[in-house]
């Protein structure tokens, strides 16, 4: 049973999980040959001050101004 862990920045819609969550599952069943119903995908949101990136925390980074 195949279990993917996505961990992203918090604030994606239940729509956009969704979506994820079937596309995710979709590749699962035709690359790994597996089931729907043994493909689990859990959605772990991370708030912006407990991610960081070479050394910086995320809610520290500004976001580029064009």
């Amino acid at each position: 049973m195949p279990i993917i862990r996505i961990e992203m920045w918090t604030g994606r819609t239940h729509a956009q999980k969704a979506e994820l969550a079937r596309v995710i599952t979709d590749a699962m069943v035709t690359i790994a040959h597996t089931t729907p119903e043994a493909t689990i995908v859990i959605f772990e949101d991370v708030a912006k001050e407990n991610w960081a990136a070479a050394g910086v925390l995320a809610s520290d980074v500004k976001p580029n101004k064009k």
